[in-house]
């Protein structure tokens, strides 16, 4: 029999650097804009493979998510590689969860990313991305990593230059906030007028014109509404220093970007070491240079997404 071949992966959080929701699709999904970004908190992704006629995907999870993201990813790249075998898989979850920091989507993305290398076989990204974009409306991005634009459901990328090193704070309140919920809060100021408001606004974000647009989350004027308290860090990252300061995604976690490690280090002693992480951001370059690095044993070259060394 023959050894599994294994890695051990890394799978980065997310942060929205802005986040502006249109209003709701023909499909019922909701036209968002928004800038996504890659930041250094990551789970752990630890995963073998054995070719095999019968698939088997097994996955030891210290929390035992039902339906777990990680093995629906793996039966999809199986799948889609046309091959069967053993898939053997370890996560260690740092990333809290239900935080709007894509933990569950990125996941995936990893599995989407290492699997076919540990294979042997070849999947181009446009492949990647319709099977990530069925697992979930994140995961797409972490495919690319890096900073990027989300228009439609979040998955039409448009990867942006990175920017400067930034270094910040996440805090994650462990308030549970229904992304559903949010949704629907948000739908009565939805208007025309703020649509059109919202995507000279969003422009101006993205080609880098902050005068007059500062970044906004368009769900903090619901949610805040309900959890005081996000609204309270929020504040507290201010008073702290932060240069910007916002909740990611539809909540609850909410991120602050600092001019400099003194004023993180301030912060920090602020929240336990439960609840704030130091992040930073994670460009586009080091992201891929991360994973090159992970899949070094079964890899070669410098091309994305990375080529498995097995492939005939």
């Amino acid at each position: 029999m023959t050894s599994p071949r294994r890695a051990r992966v890394r799978a980065l959080a997310k942060i929205n650097l802005d986040l502006r929701v249109l209003g709701k699709r023909p499909d019922g999904y909701h036209e968002l804009r928004t800038i996504f970004q890659t930041v250094s908190l990551a789970d752990s992704l630890d995963i073998a493979f054995r070719p095999g006629r019968k698939t088997v995907v097994e996955l030891q999870d210290s929390l035992a998510i039902p339906d777990n993201l990680v093995t629906r990813a793996a039966h999809s790249a199986l799948e889609a590689m046309r091959i069967g075998g053993r898939v053997e898989m370890r996560l260690v979850k740092r990333i809290p969860m239900g935080a709007g920091l894509g933990g569950g989507s990125s996941d995936a993305a990893a599995v989407l990313l290492a699997l076919p290398v540990l294979a042997g076989r070849r999947l181009d990204l446009p492949t990647l991305a319709s099977l990530a974009e069925q697992l979930g409306s994140d995961v797409p991005f972490f495919l690319l990593g890096g900073r990027a634009v989300g228009i439609g459901r979040g998955t039409e990328l448009f990867p942006l230059p990175d920017g400067a090193a930034q270094n910040g704070i996440v805090v994650a309140s462990g308030v549970h906030v229904s992304t559903a919920q949010a949704y629907r809060d948000l739908g009565p100021h939805l208007t025309s007028e703020s649509q059109e408001n919202k995507i000279f606004s969003f422009q101006a974000q993205v080609w880098g014109r902050s005068v007059g647009a500062l970044p906004r989350n368009d769900f903090e004027e619901v949610v805040f509404r309900q959890h005081r308290s996000l609204a309270a860090i929020k504040r507290k990252l201010l008073r702290a220093g932060a240069s910007v300061a916002l909740m990611t995604g539809s909540g609850s976690a909410v991120f602050g970007l600092f001019p400099d490690r003194n004023g993180i280090s301030a912060a920090l002693q602020s929240w336990g070491a439960q609840t704030a992480f130091p992040v930073s951001l994670v460009s586009r370059t080091r992201y891929r240079q991360m994973w090159w690095r992970a899949l070094r044993e079964h890899s070669t070259g410098r091309t994305w997404p990375p080529p498995s060394r097995y492939a005939r």
